[in-house]
């Protein structure tokens, strides 16, 4: 039994699983909003969908595992092609069916997640579109949380929904919720009540116009992925003094970039119509989070990520490869950390680096890569 679990976890990658929550929480404070229903559930179905994806993964590189990596749980026989694969759909379904509970525009988002994620594991990989494909998967993933907590959060009944508006720019609902059903009937029948002429109707807030908050944080995120996976693809041989080179510019670009703070306007994209008269922006709470708390945070992501792609660079055997691609899935968390304090919500990046210890942990018994 131990030896199973063990197996499994090993499959999956467990370590791993800590890099996931904080795609969710940083898409939730990139709306300027508190983690809710919506977001729990966005982060059940991205763990679900890595999960997918790891025992997809192995299911795939069985063949080629049984000559780089024969201590894998697939070529050792641990485990078996066909329990691999069972599991993939598995999670696949149960990642799917979470977001579905926050929404359709959170299971839109989410099927396109699934959808890439089995592209890269069965075609894309090994070719030219491997890292960005990578990478729009976890931009996704990032989306995947702000689209479920716009979505699922409060006033979600009234997302993609038209309001009928009356001549004084209010709606009837708002106009009648005081009034009784048989009052109102019979209102209409004595002809005190009788409907004017259409009214022209307005459209409620929607998912989409929230979540282009969004758009930079993932974008700053599949950047990051996009420079680890470039780098994975020589895990097994090594050999490479490019890849990670290139992805240590990178990082410190994204830490440069990352670490400045949102000034000016917290204000989301204007809502038509609403207020009564011409447009208003809707402004976020918070404000950006402290320069020390933000430099710190940042400080974290590239030590955990910059050292050990120079190490690489200067010598890129395997080991030390396989260590700096590690170190830079880890360092996820850091990153996540600052997009949500450069958004103005502080705890929730400290809260995020609280998984950072667990993730070092973990990854000394089970690798991530």
């Amino acid at each position: 039994m131990r030896a199973a679990v063990r197996a499994w976890a090993e499959l999956l990658r467990v370590s791993a699983l800590f890099t996931v929550p904080g795609d969710a929480l940083a898409g939730a404070a990139a709306l300027g909003r508190r983690p809710g229903r919506g977001t729990a559930l966005a982060v059940g179905a991205s763990l679900c969908l890595y999960e997918a994806g790891m025992a997809l993964n192995d299911w795939a590189d069985r063949d080629e595992d049984a000559i780089d990596r024969p201590h894998r749980p697939i070529p050792s026989g641990r485990i078996t092609p066909g329990a691999a694969l069972a599991a993939a759909g598995a999670l696949t379904a149960a990642g799917l069916t979470m977001a579905a509970r926050a929404g359709r525009p959170a299971l839109t988002v989410a099927t396109g997640l699934a959808a890439t994620v089995w592209a890269y594991d069965l075609r894309l990989k090994h070719t030219q579109a491997g890292p960005a494909a990578m990478a729009a998967a976890r931009a996704l993933d990032l989306l995947l949380g702000a689209t479920a907590t716009a979505t699922a959060g409060p006033g979600a009944a009234s997302v993609g929904v038209e309001r009928p508006v009356g001549a004084n720019g209010t709606s009837r609902a708002a106009r009648s919720a005081g009034t009784s059903l048989p009052t109102r009937t019979a209102r209409i029948l004595s002809g005190a009540h009788a409907p004017g002429p259409a009214q022209p109707m307005r459209p409620a807030r929607t998912a989409h116009t929230d979540v282009r908050a969004a758009l930079p944080a993932a974008a700053l995120l599949g950047a990051h992925t996009y420079a680890v996976t470039a780098v994975s693809r020589h895990e097994a041989q090594g050999g490479s003094t490019a890849a990670p080179l290139g992805a240590l510019a990178a990082i410190v670009a994204l830490g440069a970039a990352a670490v400045r703070e949102q000034r000016g306007s917290r204000d989301l994209p204007p809502v038509p119509g609403e207020g009564g008269s011409g447009d208003h922006h809707r402004t976020r709470p918070g404000a950006p989070a402290p320069r020390l708390l933000l430099t710190a945070l940042t400080a974290a992501y590239l030590r955990t990520a910059a050292e050990p792609l120079l190490h690489a660079t200067l010598n890129p055997s395997p080991p030390l490869t396989q260590r700096a691609v590690g170190s830079g899935i880890r360092a996820m968390i850091p990153l996540q950390a600052v997009l949500a304090a450069r958004a103005g919500a502080a705890g929730t990046g400290l809260a995020v680096m609280g998984l950072v210890p667990l993730a070092r942990t973990l990854a000394r018994k089970v690798s991530p890569t």
